[in-house]
């Protein structure tokens, strides 16, 4: 909060973890944005670092979607003016709803309206709801609007979207469902490591990404997709798990870029996305056959990030 600027003015909030930006998200940041060009003001997004539920509760930090600066990315995207990131601590759980709503919305960010879903809970032991939010707005002058809208589609059975349905569905490398939910392809990031070059060796050079602590990874399988680096976005065939075939115990993200000779990314924060799930690990009873599977792999993945980039 300090590096709010001393002469900010009053502002529309919106206030939640946020994580992966997924369609739902959009509809209450969308609002945010939409009522600060009414009334001329910045809009803002508050959110908090760590989640909330790893100081509460130690140890059940759950998957990341999308990491801050990815956040900030795509809410810039829908045209939110500026992210705040608080550290959620053991002394900031400790907050009462109402020194929450002071010390954050009232003195810092001098809010004219706060848009939330109906949902929002805040403060120590989550007491604070809407309904409070709305009840000390008439004291400290700001209006709170409810987005009491529903993204669902196919993805889960039908179920409302949210984080935690996203989550899953990597989890269980259901790629195309989570898509529909965040509204474009599952994320991952990281740095280009140094592994075993198996893939060197078999003609199939793989970028090795070296992923931050608790990242929503896809489950094992091989799948279609991109590697972005440098800008460049290209189609690629990736590898999740622990090479069976070689009897590897480390689990790995690894990215082939299609027809691409002689990148070197080691060092490189590279982005990659997962278009579609190809098949599940399996171990091959010759070399050979790995080979035929690995050629059979990246046809499909031409194939398919081919028929993607066409569609739209």
């Amino acid at each position: 909060m300090e590096d709010i600027p001393q002469d900010w003015g009053r502002s529309v909030v919106t206030i939640g973890s946020y994580d992966g930006v997924h369609r739902g998200h959009q509809l209450i940041i969308g609002r945010a944005v939409a009522k600060a060009r009414e009334l001329g003001v910045p809009s803002v997004v508050v959110t908090f670092s760590p989640h909330p539920s790893e100081v509460v509760r130690p140890g059940s930090h759950p998957p990341i979607l999308a990491p801050y600066d990815r956040r900030a990315e795509l809410m810039a995207g829908l045209g939110v003016d500026a992210l705040l990131i608080l550290p959620f601590t053991a002394e900031f759980s400790k907050l009462s709803p109402a020194d929450f709503i002071v010390k954050v919305l009232v003195d810092k960010l001098h809010a004219r309206a706060v848009i939330e879903g109906p949902n929002f809970r805040f403060g120590h032991r989550a007491a604070g709801n809407v309904d409070f939010l709305r009840e000390l707005g008439g004291t400290y002058d700001y209006e709170v609007e409810v987005v009491d809208l529903v993204e669902r589609g196919e993805a889960g059975g039908g179920v409302p979207f949210s984080s935690t349905l996203a989550r899953r569905l990597v989890a269980e490398g259901d790629i195309e469902g989570a898509a529909e939910i965040l509204g474009r392809p599952h994320r991952v990031e990281g740095v280009v490591v140094r592994g075993a070059q198996r893939g060197r060796e078999l003609g199939y050079p793989t970028a090795n990404v070296e992923t931050a602590p608790h990242t929503a990874i896809p489950a094992d399988g091989v799948y279609a997709g991109w590697l972005t680096a440098d800008g460049e976005r290209m189609p690629a065939a990736i590898s999740v798990g622990t090479n069976v075939q070689f009897d590897a115990t480390e689990r790995t993200v690894e990215a082939y870029a299609i027809d691409r000779i002689g990148l070197d990314l080691y060092g490189k924060h590279v982005a990659v996305d997962f278009l579609a799930y190809v098949r599940g690990m399996a171990r091959f009873e010759s070399l050979d056959g790995l080979l035929e599977a690995i050629a059979d792999d990246v046809k499909r993945a031409r194939v398919l990030t081919d028929a993607y980039d066409t569609a739209r």
